[in-house]
């Protein structure tokens, strides 16, 4: 009893989703550095085909992953914004306005930092958005590490910030991550699109006909050349909130999804994608500008681009600090934000098909997920505790356990 009840602790804590990623990573840097890379990439790289008369889909195990797995993931954060707009974090502006400005910040700022770095060169500069990003299952895990040494308020803003981060994140690989559009498609994948909307506003209580009008959808859209992983938001968006009886299909599919995603397919993802080959690997690869460009935005850019606009709010008397917070719990945050790690990676894969850029993103975003996770870890750790307040001192909304 005592073995399953650590196990229960575990898989319900914040930490688990953040130690099955670095489990994830660290076993795709050892096998793909192995005498088994052969095996690795070529497994990656093993052609699956759907096909009906010779029309459908065929693409490489890689591209069945980023393009299919992650659609289910950015369903599952679909339905988390659902929720908060309707009746979470994000239904009150007042409370989204600081940790929703300073996401803005943590947005541009590494974004800017990476360009000046990348200036002038036409292959790298697409990758801008890599930095901008933050995997909110690492940072919430890194921050549950710490304890009751940081105030339940710090929970929240950073909660709020990587779920505006995720919104960030979606809008910009809608708007300059599509590839050649084609509209026959595009126009097809509305049809799906309008019966999900009539669906939801039946209200019906089960919703397995919208998920298969949702995988519907996202053959087309894949088709049509907006990234497919968009039709899982959508899809997410025409789960009703509450039934016809009163129940809520969406809180029990995202309950029910969010150990799958996050102990299955984003490991799965992690280890598909972090794969970094490190032989041959010198200061030139190091210090490039694509791989400096991601590791710098990461970690300085979300510290001045996320404390500093909480300070320029705060200065302004335009908002105050989270309950029990000073400002070294806000640097130690801020740093956390710079854990990029998913996203980050995802959006690499967007942006290069070049191996040798691909080992440079990987190396950048490792790079400076690792650095920004230890210098917040460390900050936290050792903050003074004299203004923590207790988890009893704010009216903490709930959370799932994985942080979601």
């Amino acid at each position: 009893m005592g073995l399953r009840r650590s196990l229960d602790e575990f898989f319900s804590g914040d930490a688990a989703g953040g130690v099955f990623l670095i489990v994830s990573a660290v076993l795709a840097l050892m096998v793909a550095n192995s005498s088994l890379a052969g095996e690795y990439h070529g497994m990656l790289e093993t052609y699956f085909s759907v096909l009906l008369n010779g029309e459908g889909l065929s693409k490489p195990l890689i591209l069945w992953i980023n393009d299919g797995l992650m659609a289910v993931f950015f369903f599952l954060v679909g339905l988390e914004l659902k929720r908060e707009i309707l009746e979470g974090k994000l239904k009150r502006p007042r409370d989204v306005v600081l940790p929703g400005l300073a996401a803005v910040g943590g947005m541009v700022v590494p974004a800017a930092i990476y360009v000046a770095f990348n200036y002038g060169n036409p292959e790298t500069i697409r990758g801008w958005a890599i930095p901008a990003a933050t995997d909110i299952a690492f940072a919430l895990g890194i921050l549950a590490l710490v304890g009751s040494r940081v105030p339940a308020s710090l929970k929240i803003f950073l909660l709020t910030l990587a779920i505006l981060d995720d919104m960030g994140a979606i809008v910009i690989i809608a708007l300059f991550y599509t590839a050649e559009l084609k509209v026959d498609y595009l126009l097809l994948a509305m049809i799906p699109m309008a019966v999900m909307m009539f669906l939801n506003h039946r209200r019906i209580h089960r919703v397995a006909p919208i998920l298969l009008l949702g995988v519907v959808m996202w053959v087309f859209v894949l088709k049509s050349g907006v990234h497919a992983t968009l039709a899982g938001v959508l899809t997410a968006f025409f789960i009703p909130l509450k039934d016809r009886y009163g129940k809520s299909p969406l809180h029990s599919l995202e309950d029910g999804l969010s150990p799958y995603v996050f102990f299955l397919i984003v490991p799965i993802f992690a280890f598909a994608n972090a794969g970094v080959v490190l032989k041959g690997i010198g200061t030139e690869e190091l210090f490039a500008s694509l791989t400096s460009g991601i590791a710098l935005g990461l970690f300085a850019g979300k510290i001045l681009g996320v404390l500093g606009v909480t300070w320029l709010m705060v200065k302004l008397k335009w908002a105050r600090l989270p309950h029990g917070a000073t400002w070294t719990h806000m640097l130690g945050v801020a740093s956390l934000a710079g854990i990029g790690f998913t996203m980050s990676l995802f959006i690499g894969t967007l942006s290069f098909t070049s191996v040798t850029y691909m080992n440079e993103v990987r190396l950048g975003v490792l790079g400076g997920s690792l650095i920004s996770a230890i210098f917040g870890y460390a900050i936290l750790r050792f903050a003074p505790s004299s203004a923590v307040g207790t988890a009893e001192d704010v009216q903490t909304p709930m959370v799932h356990p994985t942080g979601h």
